[in-house]
């Protein structure tokens, strides 16, 4: 018999993922020759881009001193809105909530925002489609938006606000407009937008009556004989050029910049849109600090950071790069119940999963927050809606307290450059704080 032939096959290698064509790449390419449309979604950016996590405290020991334990005060209070207004914004801790609209958000959930913030002691912000009676009922610092779309302008729910800001950006979509898909328009959030129920509604990108940054004056001054000079107003910037953008804001009379840096979330809008316009929150920081110091006004007209804050060294490091406040959107909607493991099957019959449901524009949310279904809104209570947000205020305002006395600070605001460092290149020269371990700040 003749002996078989042994054949030899060389060992395969293991199969490999293209980092330029990932499995998640591949998937949109299919959706989007499938449907010829682009995707819509929202909850901002998800890919990795440097964030707060990459700078670190340097706690006191030896050449500073940190303050005792809870003996020793440590003040979380803030004033917004200074420099012009007769009334500013006295605020019991520097965190508040940004502006998300009922439309977008349910009844319920704009009501619990603002008795979460109202608990904490904090302002809640309206969004664009205007103010519901609930949302003044139970927010005792409410800030009115003033969008380019105009949906739900009033000038009567204008004169009861404690404060306007001008939304002129946001970090998510700056240069663009937001979406409200038809299903999400329903009788009430028709009428109060003056729009056809049913129908899909685009936000304009500016407003309609601006040529030019000129315009901004003009419009801060209009706003300020309406209410008669007595409350503050601030503008709202998507974060692309925070330098020039923050100094034109000033110089139209603004009393509060708000920067929004692209981890901000939003309702809907282009995914690419999302991932690929606007700059990371850490980078816009400093920008508008030095903007605000060279007209003189740093801590005279105030700075507030907005973009992907979830907790309370978040909130400290803004405050140290030199802002004044900061605010939170999706965070304050996860506190609410959004996105909680607990609604996982009805997540899962919507083909994602808790923790990644970001197709808060088609309107069937189960935790009831982003939603007009009826049904699905009954979910959230108000009330116990509000005690979480407001849980959730003071727990990540007593992290900040905990990380400035440990740094030797008795107020949030006395934090500053000198208590930090970071531990990426891409971090240090964002933050412009030296990298850990060196005293080298890269690009100075």
């Amino acid at each position: 018999m003749k002996a078989k032939k042994e054949t030899h096959k060389a060992p395969r290698t293991k199969p490999r993922f293209s980092e330029t064509f990932t499995p998640e790449i591949n998937s949109e390419i299919r959706r989007a020759a499938a449907t010829g449309i682009y995707d819509i979604r929202g909850g901002g950016a998800k890919r990795k881009i440097p964030h707060f996590d990459d700078l670190l405290f340097l706690g006191a020991s030896m050449s500073r001193y940190p303050l005792e334990g809870y003996r020793e005060k440590c003040d979380t209070s803030v004033k917004l809105g200074t420099k012009y207004a007769q009334n500013p914004l006295n605020l019991d801790i520097p965190i508040t909530i940004a502006g998300m609209s009922f439309g977008a958000l349910s009844a319920q959930a704009k009501e619990a925002l603002g008795r979460g913030a109202s608990l904490a002691g904090t302002s809640t912000t309206t969004g664009d489609g205007g103010m519901t009676p609930e949302e003044r009922q139970h927010s005792k610092k409410l800030v009115y938006q003033y969008l380019p779309s105009r949906y739900g302008m009033n000038p009567d729910d204008l004169k009861k606000a404690d404060a306007i800001e001008i939304v002129v950006g946001q970090g998510a979509k700056p240069g663009g407009g937001g979406m409200l898909l038809g299903q999400k328009i329903s009788d009430r959030v028709a009428e109060m937008r003056n729009l056809p129920k049913g129908v899909d509604q685009r936000s304009a990108c500016r407003h309609p009556d601006w040529t030019g940054p000129d315009d901004l004056e003009i419009k801060i001054l209009e706003l300020r004989e309406i209410t008669q000079w007595k409350v503050p107003v601030f503008v709202k910037i998507g974060a692309t050029r925070p330098y020039f953008d923050t100094t034109l804001a000033i110089k139209a009379g603004a009393d509060v910049i708000v920067m929004d840096g692209m981890q901000g979330g939003t309702a809907a809008t282009q995914d690419v849109f999302i991932e690929h316009v606007g700059i990371p929150t850490l980078a816009c920081i400093r920008a508008s600090v030095e903007a605000l110091q060279e007209q003189g006004l740093h801590r005279e007209v105030q700075l507030v950071i907005s973009g992907g804050i979830r907790n309370g060294a978040d909130v400290a490091k803004c405050l140290a790069l030199g802002a004044d406040a900061v605010s939170i959107g999706t965070a304050a909607l996860i506190a609410l119940g959004d996105n909680d493991p607990k609604w996982e099957l009805e997540y899962k019959k919507l083909g994602t999963t808790a923790g990644a449901f970001d197709d808060w524009h088609e309107g069937f949310d189960p935790a009831g927050i982003t939603t007009q279904d009826p049904r699905l809104a009954a979910r959230l209570n108000p009330v116990e809606g509000g005690k979480r947000l407001s849980n959730f205020l003071k727990v990540i305002s007593l992290e900040a307290q905990t990380i400035a006395r440990a740094c030797g600070k008795n107020h949030l605001k006395n934090l500053e450059p000198e208590d930090l460092c970071a531990l990426t290149v891409e971090a240090a020269a964002m933050a412009r704080i030296p990298l850990a371990g060196t005293s080298w700040i890269p690009g100075s």
